[in-house]
Formats: C-alpha cells, sequence, structure tokens
C-alpha cells in the first residue's frame, strides 16, 4: 500500500569496516541517521571494550567544555581553568598587599600618642587601671593582623580567658570591603593589634589567630621602619592593579574568543563520543584490521548507506572498501515510519498507545483526518475554531523563528510540536460550528429561517401582534402548511436559538449522528485489518476472522445506521409523532420480540429481515471461536504427520492455548461493538456540555454588559467584555479544548485502532548526529 500506509520495509546488514576508515565510515553514517547499530558484545563488560578510552576522554572534554559554558555566561565562575587559577592567584596576592597597608597605617597611629584616644581600645581586666604612659613600659611585643568585623567580640573574650587578661588589645574598622580571592564576595574587616609579655602568651596568641582564621602580618617596631615598608607595599599594590587589569582583559578576550567557537567545539566531542560508543559495539576480527557491525536499515536507503560508506573510505585515505553485506534473518525487525513536520504529529499519537507491529498498516495517515473530525463534532464552534485556527496558524507561519529561539518551555514545546494538529482541529470546528449553526452560542442567520411566524400563514386561527405581545412563548405547527419552508440549505435553522425545545432537538440530531459516525468509524477499522491479512498471507483469518467480524458488526449496527437514515426519510412533520423508537426497535430485534404494541414497524417485511440479520450475527459466533480453532488444529496435524517437518518450540501447537486465545478475541469483539458503539455516544454528550457551557458563558458575563443603558455602559462593557475574552480561551478553549481532545484520543486508541493495529513492535532507532544533538546544546 505505499509507505506512506505501512512501515518501511527493514533489512539486517552486515558491514566490514576496515580500521584505518571505521572511524570516518561510522561518521558518515551518523550524518546520514538511516542505520541501527546492534550491540554484537552483549557479554563484554563497558568498561573493557577496544574504545572505551577514547569515550572517557571525549567525556573528560565534554565536562571541560561545560564549565567553559558557565565561564562564558558569568565570568567569576570559579573554574580549573588556567586563566582563572592564576587570577585567583593574584588577586590573593592583591588581597594579601592591601590588608599589609592597612595594618602598617593603622599601626602607626596605635604607636602615635596623640590618636592613642582616638581608637576604641579594649582592656583586659588587670590592665584597665593602667594609664598611657604606663603603656610605654610595656616592652615592645606585639602581632598585627585583619580579622573579619562579625569575629570580633568572640575574638576579645577568647583573648581575656585563655591569656587570663595579661594581653592588651587594639582594633579599628576597614572601611572598605575587600574582595574574597575565591568566592568574589564582599568581606567587611577590622585591624587588630595585641601587645603581650613572653613566649608563652605569644604563642597563645598566634594560637587563637588561627582559630579564627585571622591573617598574621609582619610589622617593623620603628616608625621609619613602616614607612619606608608601606612606601614599598604601596607601589607593589599598583603594579599588581595594573597587572590584574591586564589579565582581566586578557581573560575576556580569551573568553570571547572561545564563545565564537565553542559550539563547533562541542558538537564536535560530542559527536566523536557518539562514534567512539557505537564502535564499542562492533566486533573485531582476530587480524585487527577489520572491525565487523550488524545494522537494521530500511531497503529503499541502501543506495544512500553505500554512497556513506564510500564518502567515509576516501575521508579516510584508505585503499580497500567497506562492504555492506545484506543477511538473512528471522528477527522481527524495528518499525520505520518515515515522516515530515506535518505528519509527526499525528505518528506521534498513534506511537503514544504502541510502536505498531513490523509492516503493518499505520493508522497515522487516516488519523490525520478523523482525529480533527472527531474533535470538532465534540468542539463544534465557529467562534471558538476561529481563535484555535489563528493561534495554530502563528505558530505556523513562524515556526522557523521559533524553533531557532529553542524554547526551554516544555509546555510550550509540547503546543509547538503538535501545531498541525491544532491547525486542523480549529478548521474542522469552523465546519462543524457552521453545521451546527453555532458561534459564542449565538446562531447565524446567514439564509434567512425557514419557519415563518408571520400572523397570514395561519389560515385556522391567526395570530395578531396582540397574542404574539402577550405570550412568551408560543408553538408553531410544523405540518401547518405555510409555516415550515423546507429543510434549511446548510447547517441547523436559526430559529432553533430561541426555541425552548432546542435541546430536545438537538440531543435527538446528536445522538443518531454519533452513533452513525461511530459505526462507520469502526466499519472502516475493520475493513484495515483486511488489508494487514492479506499482506501477511493469512488466508484464514480473512475468512474465519475478518468475514464474521464486517458481517456482524454490518447486521447489527450497520442496519442500525440503514434505519436512522430510513426514518429520517420515511417520515415528515405531519407523521412524525407517529414514527416508532429505533432504541425500542434495535433492543426488540436483538430479543426477537415483535409483539410490542407500543412500538409500531418502520417497514413491511420488518420482522423477517431483522431475525435473518440477528441469526447471520449469532452465526458468526461460533465461526470465530470455534472454527478457527479446530481449522488451525487441523492444519498443525496434517503437516505433523504427512510433511513429516521437524517442529521447533516455536511451531508447536497448544490446542488450550489457541482455544483461550481465540475464546478472548470473540468476546471481546463481540462485547466491544455495544459497549464501543455506546462510547461514541462521548460525542454528542461533549457537543451539548460544550454548547451549554458556551450559553452560560454568555448569558452569565456578556449578557450584562450588552443589557446595560447607562452613560458608563461602555466602560463597563470594556470590562466585562475582558472577563468574557479571559474565561472564553481558559474554560471554554484549553478546557474544553483539552478535554475533547483526551476523548478524541480514546476512540482512536481503544474503539478505531483495535480493530486492526496490534502495536506490538519497537521502534527504529537509527545512530543519527542530528538526534543525539537535538537540545543538548544550550545557546
Amino acid at each position: 500500500m505505499g509507505e506512506l500506509f505501512r512501515s518501511e520495509e527493514m533489512t539486517l546488514a552486515q558491514l566490514f569496516l576496515q580500521s584505518e576508515a571505521a572511524y570516518c565510515c561510522v561518521s558518515e553514517l551518523g550524518e546520514l541517521g538511516m542505520v541501527q547499530f546492534r550491540d554484537l558484545n552483549p557479554d563484554v563488560n563497558v568498561f573493557q571494550r577496544k574504545f572505551v578510552n577514547e569515550v572517557r576522554r571525549c567525556e573528560e572534554m565534554d565536562r571541560k567544555l561545560s564549565e567553559l559554558i558557565n565561564t562564558c555566561t558569568n565570568t567569576y565562575t570559579k573554574t580549573s581553568d588556567k586563566i582563572n587559577t592564576n587570577q585567583e592567584a593574584l588577586k590573593k596576592n592583591f588581597l594579601e598587599l592591601t590588608e599589609l597597608k592597612h595594618i602598617l597605617r593603622r599601626t602607626q597611629q596605635f604607636f602615635d600618642e596623640k590618636h592613642l584616644r582616638s581608637f576604641r581600645a579594649i582592656h583586659i581586666p588587670g590592665l584597665h587601671n593602667r594609664a598611657a604612659d604606663e603603656l610605654r613600659s610595656i616592652p615592645k611585643r606585639f602581632v598585627a593582623g585583619v580579622i573579619n568585623r562579625e569575629r570580633i567580640p568572640t575574638f576579645e573574650r577568647m583573648l581575656w580567658r585563655v591569656c587570663r587578661g595579661n594581653v592588651f588589645l587594639r582594633q579599628t574598622e576597614i572601611e572598605d570591603p575587600l574582595e574574597d580571592p575565591t568566592t568574589g564576595d564582599q568581606v567587611h574587616k577590622s585591624v587588630f593589634i595585641i601587645f603581650f609579655q613572653g613566649d608563652q602568651l605569644k604563642n597563645r596568641v598566634k594560637k587563637i589567630c588561627e582559630g579564627f582564621r585571622a591573617s598574621l602580618y609582619p610589622c617593623p617596631e620603628t616608625p621609619q621602619e613602616r614607612k619606608e615598608m608601606a612606601a614599598g607595599v604601596n607601589t607593589r599594590i599598583d603594579d599588581l592593579q595594573m597587572v590584574l587589569n591586564q589579565t582581566e582583559d586578557h581573560r575576556q578576550r580569551v573568553l570571547q574568543a572561545a564563545a565564537k567557537t565553542i559550539r563547533v567545539w562541542f558538537i564536535k566531542v560530542r559527536k566523536m563520543k557518539a562514534i567512539y560508543h557505537t564502535l564499542n559495539l562492533c566486533n573485531i576480527d582476530v587480524t585487527q584490521k577489520c572491525l565487523i557491525a550488524e545494522v537494521w536499515c530500511p531497503v529503499s536507503d541502501l543506495d544512500s548507506i553505500q554512497f556513506a560508506l564510500r564518502r567515509g573510505t576516501e575521508r579516510s585515505g584508505s585503499t580497500v572498501p567497506s562492504i555492506l553485506n545484506r543477511m538473512q534473518t528471522k528477527q522481527t525487525p524495528p518499525t520505520y515510519n518515515k515522516t515530515n513536520k506535518f505528519t509527526s504529529g499525528f505518528q506521534n499519537i498513534v506511537d503514544a498507545y504502541g510502536i505498531g507491529t513490523y509492516r503493518e498498516i499505520n493508522p497515522a495517515p487516516y488519523t490525520i483526518i478523523t482525529f480533527p473530525f472527531l474533535f470538532a463534532v465534540m468542539f463544534g464552534d465557529m467562534g471558538h475554531g476561529l481563535l484555535m485556527t489563528c493561534a495554530a496558524l502563528y505558530l505556523v507561519i513562524r515556526e522557523t523563528r521559533l524553533l531557532a529561539q529553542k524554547s526551554d518551555n516544555e509546555m510550550f514545546n509540547m503546543i509547538f510540536a503538535g501545531r498541525y494538529i491544532i491547525l486542523l482541529m480549529g478548521i474542522f470546528s469552523v465546519y462543524t460550528g457552521l453545521i451546527y449553526n453555532d458561534c459564542f452560542s449565538k446562531s447565524l442567520n446567514m439564509f434567512g429561517s425557514s419557519w415563518s411566524v408571520r400572523p397570514m400563514f395561519f389560515p385556522k386561527g391567526n395570530w395578531t401582534f396582540e397574542t404574539l405581545d402577550g405570550n412568551s412563548v408560543l408553538q408553531l405547527d410544523p405540518a401547518v402548511p405555510g409555516v415550515f419552508g423546507g429543510p434549511y440549505p446548510l447547517g441547523i435553522d436559526p430559529i432553533w436559538n430561541v426555541a425552548t425545545n432546542k435541546l430536545t432537538f438537538l440531543n435527538s440530531f446528536k445522538m443518531k449522528m454519533s452513533v452513525v459516525l461511530g459505526v462507520i468509524h469502526m466499519l472502516f477499522g475493520v475493513t484495515l485489518s483486511l488489508f494487514n491479512h492479506l499482506y501477511f498471507k493469512k488466508p484464514l483469518n480473512i475468512f474465519l476472522g475478518f468475514i464474521p467480524e464486517i458481517v456482524f458488526m454490518s447486521s447489527l449496527f450497520g442496519y442500525l445506521i440503514l434505519l436512522i437514515f430510513y426514518k429520517w426519510a420515511a417520515y415528515d412533520a405531519a407523521t412524525s409523532k407517529d414514527a416508532p423508537s429505533l432504541l425500542i426497535a434495535f433492543i426488540n430485534m436483538c430479543l426477537f420480540n415483535y409483539n410490542d404494541p407500543t412500538n409500531k414497524p418502520l417497514y413491511r417485511g420488518q420482522v423477517g429481515i431483522q431475525s435473518l440479520l440477528v441469526v447471520i450475527a449469532l452465526a458468526c459466533v461460533p465461526c470465530m471461536l470455534v472454527v478457527k480453532t479446530m481449522v488451525l488444529r487441523r492444519q498443525y496435524l496434517w503437516k505433523k504427520h504427512l510433511c513429516f517437518c521437524t517442529y521447533t518450540a516455536h511451531d508447536l501447537f497448544n490446542f488450550g492455548d489457541m482455544a483461550v486465545h481465540q475464546a478472548i478475541h470473540t468476546i471481546e469483539y463481540c462485547l466491544g461493538c455495544i459497549s464501543n458503539t455506546a462510547s461514541y455516544l462521548r460525542l454528542w454528550a461533549l457537543s451539548l456540555a460544550h454548547a451549554q457551557l458556551s450559553e452560560v458563558l454568555w448569558g452569565m458575563v456578556m449578557h450584562l454588559g450588552l443589557s446595560s443603558r447607562s452613560g458608563g455602559g461602555f466602560f463597563g462593557l470594556s470590562i466585562i467584555f475582558s472577563a468574557f475574552a479571559t474565561l472564553t480561551v481558559c474554560i471554554l478553549l484549553i478546557m474544553e479544548g483539552l478535554s475533547a481532545f483526551l476523548h478524541a484520543l480514546r476512540l482512536h486508541w481503544v474503539e478505531f485502532q483495535n480493530k486492526f493495529y496490534t502495536g506490538q513492535g519497537f521502534k527504529f532507532v537509527p545512530f543519527s548526529f542530528e538526534s543525539i544533538l537535538e537540545g543538548r546544546f544550550d545557546e
């Protein structure tokens, strides 16, 4: 039936690749994306394969590139790159010199008597009564350093307790915050100086400083030495600041140059890793000069694969060509359905139910029409369908630009992937809304009503204008000549929008329409199973499977459809009151009850025809239940005794298992015909629910703004219209649309596809660089 209606024909092929050309050949196959490699080393540990070291190097390079990406995004991110390491060392040196500068400046002030009282002094108990001149009598043994400002109170208490009050501490805050070279954070610090006597206190003080992570720096004792040291520190700070600026400029240039080519590097590393991983799936011959691979590939692409191998051999410079050899196998090939941007969404709907069995009928081409149509039957509204069409059309028109943006929003990506599905659902909804004559719960009077309410058309008891004005509800009799002008040209007459029995009429119409559409849809699914039986050459399934199934359904539910159309054609306005109920007639038909005085026959000979149809339907049940199993058993015994074939475990026939399987299939199909037909009534239920929600929303929201007669009605209408538009989008478009989508999905998966689609295959996953790189790189 062609590639569109059935999965691609696949073959198992063996590749012989020379060692020097293997890398280039696999690279060309990855660019082509048409072969699926099989693992020929399933029992070999992944760490013991030949190219495991190459894979590890690629992973390490991948990690470094990821770090480089983070660096390009945030230039202060800590990485192991050489430039960042050098810059961190320079910043650390700069911080130490800056702290030493502050220590030299503050220490000079500590020793300066005229500034002695201007700083806060913490007098440890035992020393707090000493005067400034007594301080000068203490031998000038001290340590100076820098500590985080928030640690000062704890630091003071610890000195007092450990040193027992035999030290003298001075500290002052550094006004400007200092930059941490590791984290880049701004830290507030303080300079301190501690005076003490003896080596024992010196050791205690240094240990306390180490515990509080205080930085100690050497400080000369004489003012002249401190002055000279401060000058040298300032000079070094100026030089280091210049080096830091040049380093930062160089770092920025390196990162900018890397950012231009990082995508290329990233792609190359990912491709190399994928190639070596694929080479690990191959076998190596005893001479170590040839790699042997097995691949699944479409038969239609064999020529392209040959050309790719030839290009790879030429790129490698090898003189020995690579060989592709088709293999005969009894293994089931993978299922591969070629798609494009339009059909991929519908194929995903089918694959979500199950990957098709190899070469069986693909439901996706039929789903392109039936899915949006059944959705539209439940969602039918011209206005809502037009809004949905415009939204999908925007995504379709701007698809190139939206694809280039590579959004990370999962919800948007899901909607964007189904843009063509939404577009068709919107277009079909406009059509069904036209048939229902429903636009935002209002009817459009395009052709004028076929009903006439003018008094002149009522010769028997004419209506006057007083009658029309004094009665809120009046009844029109369609049997009176002149009142009903014939069928409406297209869709439903707009007069029904103001009729009190609108729901009664629409219930009958939409319920029968749902049954008609459902039975036709299921009969089409059963018909598609015939093509599967023909392709797989199973005549037994045709005569004892397809024919009984189609006859069973046609005899009962196909006949019900004919009754619906016959009743519509046979009864007019004058005789419609005497029309029998089709539901009761169908129940009586299945029960052989033809003595019901409340339900008259529809036509002459109805009893005989219906009895014959029920007998035919019942005769199909044992045909599917018993006959097929007995014939299969007879065929098995005939091959066993006459052909003297050697049977494998796969060929053995188990009569009990086959009987149970066929019984389950028969019962499921027969009961499913009833339950599935009833399941299609959701088309009627969802359609009425959508129409009623739309009408309630109009009456409770929009009607309030339109009924206002005050001067500020325009502003009130603007606010009410905004609320109406928001509720329409949120409730009727999104929530109702999602509900109708899920119900249409169920009708295809359960009621339609189970008639012919087993979905027990496995998907063809080719080695493709495009699929490997897709969505992996963040720009």
